[in-house]
């Protein structure tokens, strides 16, 4: 049970999700954000399980969860992910893309997925989608001309039923003097009782070079 009064909405923007709470948790430096997104291999489970398996920050949310989800064994060994539940499997749609901050600095990338009951390629689309975020490497993003590699211990899913409301995914109360800097776990929360949308906050990449596609290709890869 969340510890949060009723009313409260966890809204974080995507630049938070992925410079606050995933770098975070891939530096092991906040033992306590678990509570608000646990750690769960989201890939395992059918997508109606997981709401009741979600955090203090979404555990009473009826539209959006959000988790931790860690490399998959076969992963780390070479191999592609495995994206199949026991009643479907998750599709990508479209091509991933990079996730910028509020200074317009290349801090991610991100992936949308669809969930299918039944078996692939037959299955029947549902309501059930995901966002997939992946940080890239801390070290190479004020290397000039490095390229950027993934950082691919956990990525972190916002794993969301679309609805026919508008957007709002990154529409909530702000503050200009904290965007992007959550530093107390409980900032990203606010009243705004709006619902989530559907890939709110999506931003188009620029392109520049091959150097910059090759972190693209290899998330798309995943899904291949």
């Amino acid at each position: 049970m969340s510890d949060y009064p009723l009313g409260f909405r966890f809204y974080p923007t995507e630049e938070e999700l992925l410079s606050f709470y995933l770098h975070n948790k891939l530096e092991n430096t906040r033992q306590d954000i678990e509570r608000l997104i646990p750690v769960t291999d989201v890939y395992c489970c059918d997508p109606s399980l997981l709401p009741s398996m979600s955090g203090a920050a979404s555990v009473r949310d009826q539209e959006q969860w959000f988790f931790f989800c860690p490399r998959q064994e076969r992963e780390s060994q070479g191999g592609r992910p495995t994206r199949t539940t026991p009643s479907g499997y998750w599709k990508a749609t479209g091509s991933p893309s990079y996730v910028y901050s509020t200074s317009n600095r290349v801090i991610g990338v991100k992936r949308t997925m669809v969930f299918y009951e039944g078996r692939a390629p037959t299955g029947s689309k549902t309501v059930w989608k995901m966002n997939e975020y992946k940080a890239l490497q801390e070290g190479d993003l004020g290397v000039p001309n490095a390229p950027p590699r993934l950082r691919n211990e956990f990525s972190l899913c916002r794993v969301y039923v679309k609805t026919a409301t508008l957007r709002s995914f990154d529409r909530r109360p702000l503050n200009p003097a904290n965007i992007g800097n959550p530093t107390p776990l409980e900032q990203p929360f606010s009243r705004d009782s709006s619902p989530s949308g559907d890939d709110a906050g999506f931003q188009v990449p620029a392109t520049g070079g091959a150097a910059d596609w090759n972190v693209l290709n290899e998330f798309d890869m995943d899904f291949s």
